[in-house]
């Protein structure tokens, strides 16, 4: 048991040794490369700790390694801009003035859910409450927000990708011929609406596949 105890000791003083070195990033918001060294690392001293048969050394020398190799990216991520890139990602503009950018969202391998989603924990509760939306390459999301926000009242998704939220529709009034006659107005079929939503005032969010977003006005069934 006092074996285990040291070998331990000595893996946490030199994991905390490394991890500070590498930086606050590290303590913070990783960088894909960061989060995968993370993983290693944590493996890597698993193994000497639990196993006292393997010298603890092995393990010391496999996590210095790892640091090194951290070193030797960061490194080539300061002097070469396409490197960092290729290794971090860089962020991705995923609302613009003409609303959802469907093909940064896919590359990225998000949907409108997932978008509104951030949004809301970014404290937007419309898709109009920003000029523009940005994931960063780190994976957190950051928007240039409107001087003044859309509304008080929270939105509901009423179709997402061409597919339509049924219980949402029925909660807002949407079901049946209200949800054809606006589409019929816009030209439009479900499967082309990248997304629509209505929140509580009866404003409506709605962008068709290929086209600028537009704010419509229409009936709700009260407030949510």
């Amino acid at each position: 048991m006092a074996l285990i105890f040291i070998r331990t000791a000595i893996i946490f003083i030199v994991l905390l040794f490394v991890m500070r070195l590498m930086g606050k990033s590290q303590i913070g918001e990783m960088q894909p490369f960061e989060f995968v060294i993370s993983l290693v690392i944590a493996e890597l001293a698993c193994i000497p700790m639990a196993d006292s048969s393997i010298p603890i050394l092995y393990g010391v020398i496999a996590i210095l390694t790892i640091f090194i190799l951290h070193q030797i990216v960061w490194l080539f991520q300061l002097w070469f801009k396409p490197v960092k890139n290729v290794v971090s990602g860089k962020p991705s503009v995923v609302i613009n003035k003409n609303g959802i950018d469907e093909f940064q969202l896919k590359k990225n391998n998000l949907d409108v859910s997932d978008l509104i989603e951030s949004m809301r924990v970014a404290g937007y509760f419309n898709l109009d409450d920003v000029y523009y939306g940005i994931y960063e390459a780190n994976g957190s999301f950051s928007a240039l927000e409107k001087e003044e926000k859309a509304s008080t009242s929270l939105s509901l998704t009423l179709i997402d990708g061409g597919k339509p939220d049924k219980k949402n529709l029925e909660r807002c009034g949407f079901s049946g011929g209200k949800l054809d006659k606006i589409l019929k107005e816009q030209n439009a079929k479900i499967k082309d609406v990248v997304v629509m939503t209505v929140n509580g005032d009866g404003r409506v969010y709605f962008q068709k596949r290929g086209h600028k977003y537009q704010i419509l006005q229409c009936e709700v069934n009260g407030q949510w």
